[in-house]
Order: structure tokens, then C-alpha cells, then sequence
């Protein structure tokens, strides 16, 4: 679906975006500087002041005031608005590589293809720790199942679920399952997807479309971000069971876990009555003091072996000595925000109270 000037407009790019200009500018211009008339830019704006305003009317980019409290209901806000045989999703805080769009849209020349996506990693230039996140989101075995890296082996690659900052569906397809579920505080894109699958339509990944994705460069605002969407995606596993997999029951109980590991070495190590020097060999009489400080000892270093051997194994391009070694505070910070997220969900459900602010680290 290659297109030169004065090419018919079969797609549209929406992006949701919030009180993120510097960013939301690096992305139109990169759209622009593609654009060859088959596609038009759409953002949907939930800032609270005139800057993206004023910024796409330099650009000449569309622009949609919108004052939804979810994503998905500003997502659903632009939906209304496409007359595009193609929809495609991004963010404002990417870098879009020349050719993003017509890379996408060229899979669906094949019908069996109601939506298609790309793997998102951390730009190049991001700085270390925010490629010590990439590499933490992308390990093997450790991730509940997310897919911000995934890149499997094959062209294209039937899936279950694309990430929303690098997804394209045909228009009709999100129109008939109803779009993003209304006021969805987050997991959206994930709802989206399960709803699709279940009516019938395939999903696919093409693995060489990569979006670069800038992640979080402090711990503290990473931490706050995971914890949001382990509290998103309980909320939607409320909606749709079927997206629970067993790492996600793990992560859930891992904070819990962590402190009965931690309290149990101190146990153990206070009230052996031994002196130090046998906590560290297998030597002399085994106490049930002496087998829990050595048990949670060796089971937190198998976890952080874990952590490491996944993130070698992981596809983040940002894999050296440095990220992967860091894996063993990343990780389990990580597994820590999420879990956490999880469980003031799951209490959250117990009590009827939800919180409509734990959206993100950005309130709308």
C-alpha cells in the first residue's frame, strides 16, 4: 500500500495525548515528514492548557478538544471520527520510524488480518536506566506475559494482544466490537484485543516494525508507572477472567511473598542462637531457624539468578554487562510496583472502591 503524492487516504493516525507537547511535536513531525496523502493525523487532547492546540495548528495537524476522564473514552472520542477504511494508535511520547504507517497497513491487502502491530522498545538515546527498564520489560520468563518487546521468529506472527502504542485495526472491525471499552481506567488496548479475538477476528505481530518507546528515566516514576498497570490490568482480569496467566497470580503475590522471604531470613538469622559464621556453611546441627534463613536465602538467589538469565535471554536491543546485572534491582522493583498494583486493585474490588486515578502517573 505504497502511495505517492495525491495517494487516496485509506488510514488514520490517532494520538491520544495530555499536557506533552515536546514530546507529541517530535512525533507529528516525523508522521509529516511521511506522509504522502495516504494517511492523516488526528490528536485527541486532553490538556488542560492551549500548547498542543497551538502546536498542531503549526503543524496543520487535525486536533480534537477532548475532556474524557479514561483513554479509552478519548480513544473512542477519535474512533468517532475516522472515515478511514484503516485505524492505527500510537503515543506521544514515541519516536515513529520513516515508513511506520505504510509498514502496517501493507498487511492488510490479506483479509484474514483485522489488526496488526509492532514490538516498542527504548530509543537509542534514552538514558541507562531508562534502558535498564527495556531490558527489564523485555525478559524472558519474568514479565506476566506483557509484550512490549516481543519479537518472535517468523514475518508475521498471529497473537492474542498488540500494545496500543504500535497497533493498527481496520476501522469497521473496531466499530462492530463497539471500540475501547467506556471509561476503562487502563489495560484498554488489552480489552480491546480479547474482544476482537473473541469475535472471531486474528490479530498479528510483524516483528520488524519496531516503535521506539521512550520508558521512564527515575526509579521512583517507573515503580509508579508498573504499579498502575498491575492495578489496570486486575481491574480488566475483573472484566475478562480469560487474561489472567499463571505469572500474573505470582507478581500478584510477590510483594506478600517478599516480605514473608525477608522476615523469615531475619527470623532466622536473630533467633538461631548460633554464632554467624555458621549461617554460612551447611556445617553443624540443622535448627528450624538455620533451614529458614538458608531456605529464603537460596530461594531469593535463585529469583535473582532468574532475573538475570531472563534478561540475557530477553530481545531488548539496550542487553550489556551493565543493564542485565542491573536486572537484579529492576526486576524486582518492577514485580514489586505491579504486585502492589494488583493487590490495591484487588482490595479496591472487595471494598466497591476504585480508584478512576490510578490511570497512569498522568491524571486526566
Amino acid at each position: 500500500m505504497e502511495g505517492g503524492v495525491g495517494a487516496e487516504e485509506v488510514a488514520t493516525v490517532l494520538i491520544p495525548t495530555m499536557n506533552n507537547p515536546a514530546q507529541l511535536e517530535v512525533v507529528l513531525r516525523r508522521l509529516l515528514e511521511d506522509r504522502d496523502g495516504s494517511y492523516s493525523v488526528l490528536v485527541i487532547d486532553s490538556s488542560k492548557d492551549r500548547r498542543t492546540l497551538e502546536l498542531c495548528n503549526e503543524l496543520g495537524v487535525r486536533h480534537l478538544v477532548d475532556r474524557s476522564l479514561t483513554r479509552a473514552d478519548a480513544c473512542n472520542n477519535g474512533i468517532s471520527e475516522v472515515t478511514t477504511e484503516f485505524t492505527l494508535f500510537t503515543d506521544d511520547d514515541v519516536i515513529p520510524p520513516h515508513g511506520w504507517v505504510g509498514n502496517l497497513i501493507r498487511w492488510f491487502e490479506d483479509e484474514e488480518v483485522a489488526g496488526v502491530g509492532g514490538p516498542n522498545f527504548a530509543p537509542e538515546d534514552d538514558p541507562w536506566l531508562s534502558k535498564c527498564t527495556d531490558v527489564a520489560f523485555c525478559a524472558k520468563v519474568m514479565t506476566a506475559g506483557t509484550r512490549y518487546g516481543a519479537r518472535p521468529d517468523g514475518r508475521l506472527v498471529k497473537v492474542n494482544h498488540n500494545p496500543g502504542v504500535n497497533v493498527a485495526y481496520r476501522t469497521s472491525v473496531l466499530r462492530e466490537v463497539g471500540g475501547f471499552d467506556d471509561g476503562a481506567i487502563g489495560a484498554e488496548d488489552v480489552l480491546l484485543d480479547s474482544k476482537i479475538t473473541k469475535s472471531g477476528y486474528s490479530l498479528f505481530l510483524d516483528p520488524t516494525n519496531v516503535m521506539p518507546h521512550r520508558r521512564r528515566a527515575l526509579l521512583r516514576p517507573m515503580m509508579r508507572q508498573i504499579r498502575n498497570y498491575g492495578y489496570v490490568r486486575r481491574l480488566a482480569i475483573n472484566s475478562d477472567p480469560t487474561l489472567r496467566s499463571p505469572m500474573h497470580l505470582f507478581v500478584e503475590a510477590f510483594p506478600l511473598v517478599a516480605l514473608v522471604g525477608l522476615l523469615s531470613m531475619a527470623y532466622g538469622a536473630m533467633m538461631g542462637g548460633a554464632s554467624l559464621d555458621l549461617w554460612f556453611t551447611l556445617d553443624g546441627e540443622w535448627t528450624l531457624e538455620r533451614a529458614l534463613f538458608h531456605g529464603s536465602l537460596g530461594l531469593t538467589s535463585l529469583y535473582l539468578a532468574m532475573c538475570v538469565i531472563g534478561s540475557a535471554l530477553g530481545t531488548s536491543p539496550h542487553r550489556s554487562l551493565s543493564t542485565v546485572l542491573a536486572s537484579c534491582i529492576s526486576i524486582p522493583a518492577a514485580h514489586l510496583a505491579y504486585g502492589w498494583g494488583m493487590l490495591r486493585a484487588e482490595m479496591g474490588l472487595l471494598k466497591g472502591n476504585i480508584s478512576i486515578k490510578a490511570i497512569d502517573d498522568k491524571e486526566r
